[in-house]
C-alpha cells in the first residue's frame, strides 16, 4: 500500500514471459527441426554412396557406348565352298542401335546427376533435398535400369546368334572371322548390364533415404 493506492503485483506480469521462454527452450517440433547424430551420419554416408554410384554408372555407360560404336570389322567366310566378303557394324542391327541410344541416355542422366550432386556437396547441402526429389530420382533410376536391361538382353541375343550360327543351315559362326567385332560387342553388353546393376543400386539407396526421412 502506497499513498492509499494498491500496487499491481509484479508476479502477474512476469509469469507469461517465463512460461513462453520455457516453452521455446524445450520446443523441438516441426517449427524447430532437430537432426540427431545417427541421421546426420546416415545422410553423409548416403550422399557419398550416391555420388560414387553416379560416377561408376557414368563410366560404365560411357564404356558400353564406346565399345559398341567402335565395333566394326570386315572379313570373308566360306559358304558351300564359295568365299564371300562380309562386314559387320553396330548400325546394321536394331538391337545394337537400341543399346547405343540407351547407353548415351544413361550416360547423360548420370553426368547430370553427378554434377548436381557435387555442386550440392561443395555448398554443404544435402544431395537429396526433399522427398519429392527422391521420388523423382527413384522413378528415373527405375526406368533407366529396366530399359538398359532390355537393351542389353536384346543385344546379347544377337551376339549369341552371331557366335553360334544357325543350326541346320549353312550359316557359320560369324564371330570366327569377325572376332574383333564380337569381342567389342560382348564387352559393351557386359558394361550395359553393369550399368543396370548400378542404377538398381541407386534406386535401392533412394528407397532407404525415403524410409529414413
Amino acid at each position: 500500500m502506497t499513498n492509499g493506492r494498491k500496487s499491481t503485483p509484479e508476479v502477474g506480469i512476469q509469469m507469461p514471459e517465463a512460461k513462453i521462454a520455457a516453452e521455446s527452450a524445450t520446443m523441438s517440433g516441426p517449427l524447430v527441426p532437430v537432426s540427431s547424430g545417427p541421421d546426420r551420419k546416415f545422410r553423409r554416408k548416403s550422399d557419398a554412396a550416391y555420388v560414387l554410384l553416379r560416377l561408376l554408372c557414368l563410366i560404365s555407360s560411357t564404356a558400353a557406348l564406346s565399345f559398341m560404336v567402335s565395333a566394326e570389322q570386315s572379313a570373308t567366310i566360306s559358304v558351300y565352298g564359295f568365299e564371300l566378303p562380309i562386314s559387320s557394324r553396330w548400325s546394321y542391327s536394331d538391337s545394337f542401335e537400341f543399346l547405343v541410344g540407351i547407353s548415351a541416355a544413361v550416360a547423360a542422366h548420370s553426368l547430370m546427376q553427378l554434377v548436381l550432386s557435387i555442386a550440392k556437396l561443395l555448398k554443404k547441402l544435402p544431395v537429396i533435398p526433399s522427398r519429392n526429389h527422391a521420388w523423382i530420382i527413384f522413378a528415373g533410376d527405375q526406368v533407366f535400369a529396366y530399359v538398359m536391361m532390355s537393351a542389353g538382353s536384346a543385344s546379347a541375343g544377337v551376339t549369341n546368334l552371331n557366335r553360334t550360327g544357325i543350326r541346320h543351315s549353312a550359316l557359320p559362326d560369324f564371330c570366327k572371322p569377325l572376332n574383333r567385332f564380337c569381342d567389342r560387342a560382348t564387352v559393351s553388353i557386359s558394361f550395359a548390364f553393369f550399368s543396370c546393376f548400378l542404377l538398381a543400386s541407386s534406386a535401392v539407396l533412394d528407397v532407404l533415404w525415403l524410409s529414413k526421412y
